[in-house]
């Protein structure tokens, strides 16, 4: 905030100055900020994805905390994320169509099935490798074929419509979006950028304060996944999950000024990763 209001003086006292011949910083940017990004439908189907693991994330606190989780029926919190998964498949599909047509898409469908695959694709395709290594080996905890063709009727019957509701509903309801500002006909060059504000050390500096934030509780909950603990401390997840929630929008907010102060306004992906 200090650095925010020093620049606010210091193109204010700019402004004034009637030598001044060029914009400079994030002030000069200002018709290239609100350029649509690249690959906006892969870009609105991250947006709606986050939204449902967000939606999915409260949720299965809510059922934590009221005692609906107890330590010796693991089986209930899978079949809760199954089950709050297709529910909130239409808050995917909502935001993902409504964000998607405000950027002028209009392939609405495809970003529908994007946004339905996203998701869905890369953790299928990671449960059927892990239950074959498992059904190999004869471990219990591998899932016979009648689970699996249940969820798959669960996600055919119930994600899938709600999926579509969801994006018919928000292709609908979409506003047109008005930009404050002009955008410029040719995008502006963005000047070299030293090392520390290009995006894998940003990506690295945004993941590492919140990490250390929750390390504690991983370690607790990955010595519940691996059976050497019982985890029952909802209550303290849920508040570490809130300070993780502040420290990641601080961080993404400040490393994204960073970059529009460098006139770097390609900021739309980096602000999705650096949340991410």
């Amino acid at each position: 905030m200090r650095i925010l209001k020093n620049d606010f003086i210091k193109y204010a006292h700019d402004e004034e100055s009637a030598d001044q011949e060029e914009e400079t910083g994030w002030k000069s940017i200002h018709g290239d900020v609100f350029r649509y990004p690249k690959h906006k439908s892969l870009f609105a189907a991250a947006l709606g994805c986050g939204t449902q693991l967000f939606t999915i994330t409260i949720f299965i606190f809510i059922l934590a905390v009221v005692g609906v989780f107890y330590p010796y029926n693991r089986g209930a919190l899978l079949t809760a994320l199954v089950v709050i998964y297709a529910l909130t498949s239409g808050i995917a599909g909502y935001t993902a169509a409504s964000f998607y047509c405000q950027l002028e898409g209009t392939n609405w469908v495809g970003n529908l099935l994007l946004t339905g695959s996203l998701l869905c694709g890369p953790l299928f395709v990671t449960f059927c490798f892990l239950n074959t290594v498992a059904v190999a080996y004869k471990f219990t905890a591998a899932l016979p074929f009648g689970t699996i063709v249940v969820i798959f009727l669960i996600w055919a019957q119930v994600s899938s419509p709600f999926l579509v509701l969801g994006g018919i509903a928000g292709k609908d309801s979409k506003a047109e979006f008005q930009a404050p500002c002009r955008t410029t006909k040719c995008p502006r060059d963005i000047p070299p950028l030293p090392w520390y504000q290009k995006t894998l050390p940003q990506m690295a500096m945004a993941g590492l304060l919140p990490f250390s934030a929750i390390y504690i509780e991983i370690y607790y909950l990955f010595a519940s996944v691996w059976g050497h603990r019982i985890y029952t401390t909802y209550v303290i997840l849920f508040i570490v999950f809130i300070i993780l929630l502040i420290i990641t929008a601080v961080i993404t907010v400040a490393l994204t000024y960073f970059q529009l102060a460098a006139e770097d306004h390609g900021w739309w992906w980096r602000y999705v990763v650096f949340g991410s």
